[in-house]
């Protein structure tokens, strides 16, 4: 820019503002903006840390959140807000950047996540006890709405809750075996809209992308159940059907999680249940295209965000070790064992480092995702999910 230029760019500005250089990153001890942030969950101390991912450093402790065993977060549109659901039927509410939890109800016995609306308005919690669906207030955790998840067999665990677009969202019924949805777009008293049977106990559902598509997994078969959103009217259609036909299935010591499941070049890479295996999909015939054999039972199969490159953790007994698969060549090309228990792994938004929990060795492990080694560690009580920020502007996170 030329120095005539700057000056009557600064004649423009209210009088005693400068022209300054903008950092690209918060310096440290600064307030960093909040997609800088992530939280990571302390299981075994019902605590969270809140991180910096651009200096790589923890800001902060939050304890008291109660059972956080199998806990997951939402995020706010503007990310300054982390939704906290723990196993104990915990809702907590998290100020990212003034580190303080604001907010928290119990609001079941026993949940295993939930989902933000698509408008930021509802935050909706999947129950095991006493089953079923609640919807609150994002601002006030006021309730909304109560769907009972009622079949012949009772009150069914629901599982696999994920937003959809239009104010919606779409879960699974374990016990029933079913596909639901909650609709809110006509204001805060649902359409329930029962889907169709999916199978013998889903026990994790995913939602593409794009919003259109919703696949359910099967603990009770081999197999996976498919919603076309785009269709009218919604129906189940199921695929994979058999996919371990002929093969022992082995004992399953933790189940995989659809959250990471992956789509890239056009396919769906999924964990397969109770085999050894990562399952390739092609995402516009849904019919098994591959099969990669991997270390383990895959737990987590998660993408670098541009798709190449696939990280997968595994489940007990082989949980000390991470694999990375090429997507165009379908083979592990790395394979490590940061230690025992990795349980999750996050990317930063553009995917140049993937963090993970090491829970036994009571730490986080940050690698770069091009030379696929560790560049940093920082210290954590048995840490297990990271969430980061990033995660607001996603459908189905």
């Amino acid at each position: 820019m030329k120095r005539r230029d700057l000056l009557g760019a600064a004649a423009l500005l209210p009088f005693g503002t400068a022209l300054l250089p903008a950092p690209a990153i918060a310096r440290k001890g600064e307030c960093p903006g909040t997609g800088d942030l992530g939280l990571i969950i302390e299981r075994a101390t019902g605590s969270v840390l809140i991180v910096n991912t651009s200096h790589q450093e923890i800001l902060g402790r939050i304890e008291g959140l109660g059972d956080l065993s199998h806990a997951s977060v939402v995020f706010s549109r503007d990310e300054k807000y982390a939704y906290v659901f723990g196993r104990d039927g915990g809702l907590s509410r998290i100020d990212m950047q003034g580190r303080l939890m604001d907010r928290r109800i119990i609001q079941g016995g026993n949940s295993i996540g939930g989902a933000i609306s698509d408008d930021g308005q509802l935050i909706a919690v999947s129950n095991y006890k006493p089953g079923g669906v609640k919807v609150f207030d994002s601002a006030t955790l006021q309730t909304i709405a109560e769907i009972p998840a009622t079949w012949e067999g009772g009150q069914s665990k629901t599982v696999g809750l994920v937003d959809a677009p239009g104010r919606r969202f779409i879960f699974s019924l374990y016990d029933a075996g079913e596909i639901w949805m909650a609709d809110f777009s006509d204001g805060d008293s649902p359409d329930i809209v029962k889907i169709g049977k999916a199978g013998r106990l889903p026990y994790d559902g995913l939602i593409a992308r794009n919003g259109r598509i919703y696949i359910a997994g099967l603990f009770g078969e081999d197999g996976m159940a498919l919603v076309d959103l785009w269709q009218d009217p919604l129906k189940v259609r199921r695929i994979l059907d058999g996919y371990g036909r002929g093969e022992k299935k082995l004992p399953i010591y933790k189940m995989p999680h659809l959250e990471g499941w992956t789509e890239a070049d056009g396919m769906f890479f999924f964990p397969a249940v109770g085999h050894h295996e990562v399952l390739v999909m092609d995402g516009r015939t849904w019919e098994l295209v591959g099969r990669i054999p991997v270390h383990g039972q895959p737990v987590f199969v998660m993408a670098r965000p541009d798709g190449r490159y696939i990280w997968v953790n595994f489940a007990h007994p082989d949980n000390d070790t991470v694999q990375v698969i090429d997507t165009m060549t379908r083979k592990v090309v790395k394979t490590f064992k940061p230690g025992r228990a990795v349980l999750h792994m996050e990317f930063t938004p553009r995917g140049e480092q993937v963090w993970l929990s090491v829970r036994d060795a009571n730490r986080i492990d940050i690698y770069d995702t091009h030379s696929m080694e560790r560049v940093k560690s920082l210290p954590a009580k048995s840490p297990s999910g990271i969430f980061f920020t990033a995660r607001a502007h996603r459908i189905g996170l």
